[in-house]
């Protein structure tokens, strides 16, 4: 994919290496408790590509332990209660490194229409290196000179998951990329999203935030192949 494909420039490109690593998908299934990941989220985690299947045990054995209990109650309370969630909590790697991590998750439905389980993306948000600091900061300087729309949108996404600049950057440019859609285009489609929503005088739910996001390239997708 290039520059052109994708919108973006070409530090942006650099600082992408062909694809954001530090966002993932994942994919829960309620009736067997299957867990399907990323590459990326496997390496989150800490383990080699393709080197660990996770499971209900796996997952919850790397939650930091003050952690724990939160995402355990959390995913205890979506079996039941079959509802998107998205939370914010520490894990441990495989070398004990302790990372944060932003999960935000929508539901999927089976042939039938039932829902089957919950998907969506995990985000490292640990602190970066200062080197790494610099060079995002050098590509959200690019980006606020040029395309006002995406500073805009990441603004909300930086207040609503309470993240920094540099993870709402890297949260907009993977779900560009996993969806082949250009990061501008997807971030007008979000920004639309929430001007269409119903009550304008309130703040919209957190849940709704997370649909919009993860369903904003469907849309656009849709309008286009109209």
């Amino acid at each position: 994919m290039t520059a052109e494909d994708t919108g973006e420039s070409p530090i942006e490109q650099a600082l992408a290496g062909g694809r954001a690593q530090r966002v993932g998908w994942y994919r829960f299934h309620f009736a067997d408790e299957r867990w399907e990941w990323s590459p990326e989220v496997e390496a989150i985690h800490g383990y080699q590509p393709g080197t660990a299947a996770p499971t209900t045990e796996l997952v919850l054995s790397h939650k930091h332990p003050d952690d724990y209990e939160h995402v355990a109650a959390t995913l205890n309370d979506i079996r039941r209660s079959l509802k998107p969630f998205s939370t914010r909590h520490r894990i441990v790697s495989v070398a004990g490194e302790t990372r944060e991590v932003v999960v935000i998750a929508e539901r999927f439905y089976d042939d039938e229409g039932h829902v089957a389980g919950t998907g969506g993306f995990y985000i490292d948000v640990t602190p970066s290196s200062e080197s790494q600091q610099d060079a995002i900061t050098a590509a959200i300087t690019d980006i606020a000179e040029h395309r006002a729309v995406i500073e805009q949108v990441k603004g909300v996404l930086m207040f609503v998951y309470r993240i920094d600049e540099h993870a709402a950057f890297e949260l907009l440019r993977w779900r560009s990329q996993d969806n082949n859609i250009k990061l501008r285009d997807l971030a007008e489609q979000f920004q639309s999203d929430l001007r269409n929503l119903q009550d304008s005088e309130k703040l919209p739910h957190r849940s709704e935030i997370d649909h919009l996001l993860l369903t904003a390239h469907e849309r656009i997708q849709r309008d286009n192949a109209g």
